[in-house]
């Protein structure tokens, strides 16, 4: 079997290559370790960015559709201390430079604007391996294979196609998320969704933090954020919810009730999500016939870029090759280098923001950030 263009990770960033490459009348199959669309949840909201992601929404065709499933209200941001003072209230301004939308949302959406058989379900890579032409032939884990003219590696953090470019592997950079929800807020936690309000919150120390953001129909999702080493995460027992609540909470002992039932009254088991990222400056040599994106290519530190820059980078790599369709290379090595240079800004970035949110002047630090930046981007998982 032969596909000309492969694309591996049905994420954003490979859904919207597969996308702007089908406006543009080229064909691409997305292979997908995943046994469906809803084989697991796609995690919490998204705040979309005029700069990156809405354009890629707008190459793709699709921003009306986007239009229609922002979240009205999830733009305010909020700041408490660790008595549940409020120290920073910024509405929702309605102007839709960063609205937010639910990730599955947002996936399904570019999901549907696929023609039928455009990704193959339950297709995990194991191995890629280069002939001397540039193609490459796949192996994957039902023992199928194809051979490509152009991979593309959109398969995230641990991506099985990295190895082909750079010996490069993410690190722990110390600090490591807790996600937990509640349900029904206003009903049954009126005190928490009084504290998180109609968009995001920051209730942040040095070295720890709570952060939330209201989704859709009265759901609290929280972040807890904890600079520790792993092998501290390494004593929780997170089998045992109730136990790893309780531990997860004793950091936030004296915070205001409000903010640590968002721990303690978590109605999902808590999930452990240790942060990793990539050289800031990761680049490769040019290899012919593959290429990265998203966080394949440049993985960092929550920031609210993630998202974006997958999304951006599926689309600037669609227009590229649409641009060249007789010379891939050329196609490749001009994207390469663009992304090599926003990612590199961005990853910088994302640690200011992760000292911002849990250096040593916080919460102080964080009003400040947003003082200096009037339509500030929500540090959660993105």
């Amino acid at each position: 079997m032969h596909t000309p263009i492969a694309i591996i990770g049905a994420g954003l960033g490979g859904l919207m290559l597969a996308r702007v490459l089908h406006v543009h009348g080229i064909a691409a199959t997305v292979y997908e370790a995943d046994a469906s669309a809803h084989a697991r949840t796609q995690g919490g909201m998204l705040d979309i960015h005029l700069n990156n992601g809405q354009l890629a929404l707008k190459d793709a065709e699709l921003f009306d559709e986007f239009v229609a499933i922002i979240h009205a209200g999830g733009q305010a941001t909020r700041v408490l201390d660790r008595n549940g003072q409020v120290l920073l209230d910024e509405p929702d301004d309605g102007t839709g430079g960063r609205p937010e939308v639910p990730r599955g949302a947002l996936r399904q959406l570019l999901l549907d604007s696929l023609p039928a058989g455009t990704i193959r379900w339950g297709h995990k890579l194991i191995t890629a391996s280069a002939f001397e032409d540039g193609r490459h032939r796949l192996t994957f884990a039902d023992n199928s294979t194809t051979t490509t003219d152009l991979l593309v590696g959109a398969d995230g953090a641990w991506s099985k196609v990295r190895p082909l470019l750079s010996g490069a592997k993410p690190a722990y950079v110390g600090t490591s998320y807790i996600e937990t929800y509640l349900h029904d807020s206003d009903t049954h936690h009126k005190a928490s969704a009084a504290a998180v309000g109609s968009g995001g919150l920051f209730a942040i120390e040095p070295g720890k933090g709570i952060l939330a953001h209201r989704e859709p129909h009265g759901v609290l999702h929280t972040y807890v954020q904890l600079n520790k080493p792993q092998a501290w995460f390494d004593e929780i027992d997170f089998t045992d919810p109730g136990a790893a609540k309780e531990r997860i909470a004793r950091e936030f002992a004296g915070w205001s009730p409000a903010l640590t039932a968002l721990i303690t009254d978590g109605e999902t088991n808590p999930v452990f999500r240790p942060i990793h990222a990539l050289p800031i400056n990761h680049r490769w040599a040019r290899v012919p016939g593959v290429t990265l994106l998203g966080d394949a290519a440049h993985l960092m530190i929550p920031s609210g870029e993630g998202a974006n820059l997958a999304m951006f980078d599926g689309a600037e790599l669609g227009k590229a090759i649409a641009a060249n369709p007789d010379d891939k290379e050329a196609a490749l090595a001009a994207f390469e280098e663009q992304m090599f240079t926003r990612s590199a800004a961005e990853a910088a970035e994302a640690e200011r923001v992760l000292e911002v949110c849990l250096g040593p002047h916080a919460p102080q630090s964080l009003l400040d950030f947003f003082g200096a930046n009037l339509t500030p981007q929500a540090a959660t998982l993105s």
